[in-house]
C-alpha cells in the first residue's frame, strides 16, 4: 500500500462517522473537502492536496498507522512499536518471541508457495517482502521490550 491509498483507506474507514466526521475533527470545511484531498484517481482539475500537517492530524484522529506504515516502506524503513517500561514483563517478552517465530514460519511458507510451481510472479514477491517486513518488526519490537526492562 502507498502513502496515497493508505490516507484515501485511514479517512474512509474513521470509525466514527467516516470521512464527514473526520473532516469536521480536522477543522476541515466538509467530508467532500477530506475526499478530495485523499482521492485516489486525482485528475488535473483537482488542486485539493493532503498536506503534511493533515495527514499527521489524521492519523493522529484516526488511531491508524497506515500513512506512517506505507511511508516508512516506501523509505525502505520498517516501523517499531517502542513499549513502555511497565508492560515489559518476561510473559510479554515471551509472547513477542512465539508470534517471531510464528513470522519467520510465514516467510518460509511464502517462499514454499511462490516456488511450488516454478514460476515467480509480483503478487508473490509482494507477499514475500510483507512477510519480511512483518517479521524485522517484530524481531525490532522484542529487541525493544527486553532493552525496556533494563534496570534504571
Amino acid at each position: 500500500m502507498n502513502t496515497t491509498d493508505a490516507a484515501h483507506a485511514v479517512a474512509h474507514d474513521y470509525p466514527h462517522g467516516g470521512t464527514d466526521a473526520l473532516a469536521l475533527r480536522m477543522g476541515l470545511s466538509s467530508g467532500a473537502l477530506l475526499r478530495n484531498k485523499v482521492v485516489l484517481n486525482r485528475g488535473p482539475e483537482n488542486r485539493n492536496h493532503l498536506t503534511l500537517a493533515e495527514a499527521v492530524r489524521m492519523t493522529e484522529l484516526a488511531d491508524d498507522d497506515r500513512i506512517l506504515e506505507a511511508w516508512a516502506r516506501e523509505r525502505g524503513k520498517a516501523l517499531v512499536q517502542i513499549p513502555e517500561a511497565e508492560n515489559c514483563s518476561d510473559g510479554a517478552v515471551l509472547e513477542l518471541v512465539a508470534e517471531s517465530w510464528q513470522s519467520h514460519g510465514e516467510i518460509g511458507k511464502a517462499i514454499n508457495e511462490t516456488f511450488a510451481d516454478g514460476i515467480v510472479e509480483r503478487h508473490e514477491v509482494k507477499r514475500i517482502r510483507d512477510a519480511i517486513w512483518t517479521h524485522l518488526s517484530k524481531l525490532f519490537g522484542l529487541s525493544n521490550r527486553i532493552e525496556g526492562m533494563v534496570e534504571k
